[in-house]
């Protein structure tokens, strides 16, 4: 029981700090009032590294979820791509919040140093 708990907590303490790092990456959009802000990477950076611990805890093959968790912000990022007036809008958001989730993901697999680089 305490190693399960002991486990919890550092899993735990893994998604708290992918969110302050996906908090930090929004906090410089939302001072250049772009369209994906403060919440929007918190909550992408937080989710990717819930995704990735919950992988590592119950999945063989934790490769396969991060893959689906690329594929599916991918989607997401898709979303927030649009052209008007022959200028492509939403590009850079798309892609801030594919790197936020990778952040994310790299603090789920436990390797702090490279997310937060």
């Amino acid at each position: 029981m305490f190693d399960n708990l002991e486990t919890e907590l550092i899993y735990l303490l893994r998604i708290i700090i992918a969110g302050v790092f996906g908090f930090l990456i929004g906090l410089e959009r939302s001072k250049r009032q772009k369209e994906a802000g403060l919440r929007t990477h918190f909550i992408v950076a937080a989710g990717a590294s819930l995704i990735m611990c919950v992988s590592l805890l119950f999945s063989e093959d934790s490769a396969r979820i991060a893959a689906q968790i690329v594929s599916g912000i991918g989607f997401l990022g898709a979303g927030m791509i649009f052209f008007k007036r022959e200028s492509l809008h939403g590009l850079t958001t798309a892609a801030g919040i594919w790197m936020t989730a990778g952040v994310g993901m790299a603090v789920g697999a436990g390797q702090y140093i490279l997310g937060a680089g």
